[in-house]
């Protein structure tokens, strides 16, 4: 009786501040493009006094009397981004100078991996998190009542990032925005997570599933949240593993020292263990009785499962689609990245419904992405089925920032556009969130061609989504090369990869990206394939390849490139 109650105050303090935020998106509903002049306007006050604002003529851009004179001075004065653009100016911040993208200094930066071994620092400010990412964060999790009244009837499996990773030159902290608002979320809140933050500190991945799990599959779970479906994958293959030891800890309140755990977190984890002879008897009996536990087993009550589901990651869903109890929704994460969280999913499909009262969104339509003049379109110009290229502002810092995305219009919210993520673009390869940039490829390759001392004729990589990891093709000058030389090729280029690209090595480190596999190539490979595409109808003098791609069509033909 007493968990029910507890139950139920949850319930109605989550939907009591959720409905507050989102009376704030139906009113911006009403008129999308009003909202977003209101938005811009909004981050441009904000920042006008500062060194980039000044810089960039925010105050004469104010004094637009239109929201069409606006969007065109503010073209006008500032040109596209990246982060690399960016970069020298969040180095100043780092290094303790105020006032230089936005007001004061950022409260975190948010680590994630660019086009260089540097990782981007995308910084977070005060700004944005209270009155943006917070007030977001509250209506995410409404959304779950919405669709589920019962979703936080039980225990909620989340997976977080850590919410200290390091620290800028300055002392400000670099690390997860997921840990950080886990760590400093209401006392009532963190009573419903399964797993306290010391988990997320555990450096090897293998001991750090185990205990998610290890405490998870303890309780009664009704929510479970992970951006990446692959991470599904990974903690039930944990299940599969380590089920009996799960059940001999729970049964004695302990925690395995087969698992690699730094003393000081194993001594926080296990402070909070008691002995639960019951629940382990229950453990035993289901195991008996089924064989291999899944969820739907172990956690019986479900309600909703959140992970991204467009783009790459579909193809995980496939493999865990009978894992879950029947009544248990599977709902889209929503449009969310490092630099900023551009919306949410209300409608309990997979349509992300854009934020114009906290963000100024621009797109290219992607049949323009290659053009030198491309037409930058407002949220509310786009047309349902069209796909384009994301460009966001944000009160972090952010001004006409190119996010490298793909997303195709799928529909409305009211007055909004909603949206579905469709790829990574401009050369970049992502199955789980790795996002390999072809330039880091080349490189790795190339590092790895003068360590061996063997020269390359020809190289290329493609993605297979089917099997979660990178297959890599070869032809060397040397036409003796070994396939175990191959082998020890790759191993190489793939250290190099983790070394410049952090969130490849997270992805390999937590197994939700295999080994990449080596093949060799016949000779003169590269031209093969080209006179093949000039038969099927490619231009001569036009004709150029990626060396790093996710296309099945091209993987074919290289497959049947492959030395015998």
């Amino acid at each position: 009786m007493k968990k029910e109650k507890n139950a139920t105050l949850i319930t109605f303090a989550l939907s009591w501040v959720g409905r507050k935020n989102k009376k704030a998106l139906d009113k911006a509903a009403k008129n999308c493009a009003k909202a977003e002049e209101e938005t811009l306007r909004g981050i441009l006050t904000y920042a006008k006094d500062t060194e980039w604002g000044k810089a960039h003529n925010f105050e004469d851009i104010l004094k637009a009397k239109s929201a069409d004179e606006l969007f065109a001075l503010y073209q006008k004065n500032v040109s596209v981004q990246d982060y690399e653009d960016l970069r020298p100016f969040i180095e100043r911040h780092k290094n303790g100078e105020e006032n230089i993208l936005f007001p004061g200094k950022p409260m975190i930066y948010a680590t994630t991996s660019g086009t260089t071994k540097d990782p981007k620092w995308i910084p977070i400010t005060n700004a944005y998190y209270q009155n943006i990412f917070s007030k977001m964060s509250k209506l995410w999790l409404y959304t779950f009542i919405m669709h589920r009244p019962k979703a936080f009837w039980g225990k909620c499996v989340s997976i977080v990032g850590k919410s200290i990773e390091g620290y800028a030159p300055d002392g400000t902290v670099c690390g997860s925005v997921s840990g950080v608002t886990q760590r400093d979320c209401p006392e009532f809140i963190k009573g419903l997570y399964s797993a306290p933050s010391e988990v997320f500190a555990i450096k090897d991945y293998t001991a750090r599933y185990y205990c998610l799990m290890r405490n998870g599959i303890e309780q009664n779970v009704s929510l479970l949240i992970t951006a990446n479906p692959s991470t599904i994958i990974e903690l039930q293959k944990n299940v599969d593993e380590f089920l009996d030891d799960y059940i001999d800890d729970i049964e004695h309140g302990t925690l395995s020292k087969k698992m690699n755990i730094e003393p000081e977190n194993r001594a926080a984890l296990e402070a909070n263990y008691k002995p639960n002879p019951k629940r382990a008897k229950e453990l035993r009996e289901l195991k008996a009785k089924y064989g291999r536990l899944l969820p739907k087993h172990y956690w019986p009550d479900l309600q909703l499962l959140t992970t991204w589901k467009c783009g790459n990651t579909r193809v995980y869903m496939d493999k865990f689609k009978d894992y879950f109890p029947e009544q248990t929704l599977h709902q889209e994460f929503g449009y969310f990245a490092s630099e900023c969280r551009a919306g949410l999913v209300m409608n309990g499909a997979d349509d992300t419904v854009l934020f114009p009262h906290n963000h100024y969104f621009e797109f290219v339509d992607a049949d323009q992405m290659e053009s030198e003049n491309p037409k930058y379109l407002q949220l509310h110009e786009l047309q349902k089925g069209k796909r384009y290229t994301v460009y966001i502002t944000t009160y972090g810092g952010l001004y006409r920032y190119n996010m490298n995305d793909m997303v195709e219009c799928s529909g409305a919210y009211k007055t909004i556009p909603t949206i579905q993520f469709i790829q990574k673009i401009n050369g970049i390869v992502s199955m789980t969130g790795e996002k390999i940039h072809e330039k880091q490829f080349i490189d790795a390759v190339t590092e790895t061609e003068k360590e061996k001392g063997e020269k390359l004729q020809f190289f290329v990589g493609f993605a297979d989504i089917e099997q979660s990891l990178y297959h890599l093709y070869f032809e060397f000058q040397n036409k003796n090369v070994s396939q175990s030389f191959c082998d020890d090729f790759v191993k190489s280029v793939d250290q190099k990869l983790k070394n410049e690209n952090m969130e490849y090595k997270s992805k390999r480190d937590s197994f939700r990206v295999k080994d990449p596999v080596g093949h060799l190539l016949v000779e003169n490979s590269f031209e093969k394939y080209k006179a093949l595409m000039i038969k099927n109808g490619a231009r001569d003098g036009q004709f150029k390849m990626n060396l790093l791609m996710q296309d099945e069509k091209r993987h074919a033909h290289f497959k049947e490139l492959v030395r015998d």
